[in-house]
């Protein structure tokens, strides 16, 4: 079944985007790196809010590396929320793990808490998709 979903993603990449770019994983440290990678970014981004005492997070976390790394044009924005307490208030972060989905500056989709792998794949899908 793992290897099933794992096939469809593989050919929903190869089918849904011809991006030369190479996805990113960064890990914001500030407002102004946040706005620039994030919010002005041309790729879609998935932003994930963790921290570092959160089990489900060192769960969520690598799975997503995992799912978002065939992906030529989406990257994937790690944000402590121990350290960016800004950022936290101003996308209403109210537990972790919570992830937000960016497009052309606007959150197009969220979650929180641990999901499983079909509801990631989707929520890439989703944002991989051309408007």
């Amino acid at each position: 079944m793992l290897l099933r979903r794992h096939q469809r993603l593989l050919r929903l990449t190869r089918n849904l985007f011809t991006s030369s770019s190479v996805n990113r994983i960064i890990n914001i440290k500030g407002n102004d790196e946040f706005l620039s990678k994030v919010m002005n970014s041309e790729n879609p981004v998935i932003v994930n809010f963790h921290a570092e005492w959160c089990e489900p997070c060192h769960i969520l976390t690598p799975k997503m590396k995992e799912l978002i790394e065939p992906m030529s044009n989406i990257d994937l924005a790690i944000v402590d929320v121990e350290n960016h307490a800004e950022l936290v208030h101003t996308f209403e972060v109210k537990a972790v793990p919570a992830v937000i989905a960016v497009r052309n500056g606007l959150v197009v989709d969220k979650f929180i808490g641990l999901v499983d792998a079909t509801m990631i794949e989707n929520l890439i899908t989703k944002l991989g998709q051309k408007l």
